[in-house]
């Protein structure tokens, strides 16, 4: 056998074996993207929202707050804690009614808009719903 062909073979046989694993790999990323997409995923319970004022979690890799609607006593918001200003988490304050950041006194409405302070732009949202006990939320 020529060492042209040998080194052909080899090329071809590597080819081969590693296509499987890049099959794999593929797939599982593709499994991983569509669980926090496009999908409703339970976050807590209406209980753990009365008794605590926020239900706090995290789907798909993105961290989530949600409170009630102060406007739809039966409906919830959901947005990100990370404020918009210098990334710092916003916690919510339950007697204001607003998420205040602790960095620099930015203030956002509990459906993420702005309020006060120097966040240039509202908390990113996200879609919530409830369903029997549950909250759901798609991110």
């Amino acid at each position: 056998m020529k060492r042209r062909d040998f080194t052909n073979l080899l090329g071809l046989g590597l080819l081969t074996t590693s296509l499987p694993i890049a099959i794999a790999a593929c797939q599982s990323d593709s499994a991983s993207d569509a669980e926090g997409s496009g999908e409703f995923t339970t976050l807590g319970s209406m209980a753990d929202l009365v008794a605590q004022g926020s239900v706090t979690g995290a789907i798909g890799g993105k961290d989530l707050v949600v409170v009630r609607d102060p406007s739809l006593p039966d409906a919830v918001l959901a947005v990100s804690p990370i404020c918009t200003h210098a990334g710092c988490t916003v916690d919510w304050d339950r007697g204001q009614e607003l998420f205040i950041c602790p960095c620099h006194g930015g203030r956002f409405n509990p459906d993420g808009t702005v309020s006060g302070g120097p966040p240039p732009k509202p908390l990113t949202t996200f879609e919530a719903k409830i369903e029997g006990d549950q909250i759901m939320v798609k991110v």
